[in-house]
């Protein structure tokens, strides 16, 4: 039937894991937490006052979880590798990567902060339509 969307819901849910551990990496010290922490003016202190830890993580995940179902609706159930590569990049660097600057830009944040942010989009969103693309 034309204009129907079929979901390959397991290639969702390793995109979904994958872009979870990415953001673990990303913001963990070992790669860009320390930065990041130092661009928001956060300490571990601070981050340990503000919010329950397992209540981010999981709201995370479920926004994850539909970021990766709307990438798989906008790549469609026929694409490739090397196209849902593209198309992944294409919505992380190209839509959101460039709408965080938008805003970053209003917002007087730091170049620095905008990089650490939007390559972390960008990469995610990269990762998440080659799988996506793979595992049709």
């Amino acid at each position: 039937m034309p204009g129907q969307i079929s979901f390959n819901y397991l290639s969702i849910l390793v995109a979904t894991v994958s872009t979870f551990l990415l953001g673990g990496l990303w913001y963990s010290p070992v790669l860009f937490g320390r930065a990041w922490m130092q661009e928001m003016g956060f300490t571990d202190e601070t981050l340990k006052a503000k919010g329950n830890v397992g209540r981010i993580m999981g709201l995370s995940f479920l926004l994850e979880l539909f970021m990766a179902f709307n990438l798989a609706a906008f790549i469609g159930g026929k694409a490739s590798f090397p196209f849902g590569l593209f198309a992944g990049a294409a919505a992380g660097f190209g839509w959101v990567a460039l709408s965080f600057g938008v805003t970053y830009l209003f917002e007087r944040k730091s170049l620095r902060l905008f990089f650490i942010n939007a390559g972390y989009h960008g990469v995610a969103f990269s990762i998440m339509g080659a799988i996506l693309g793979a595992w049709h």
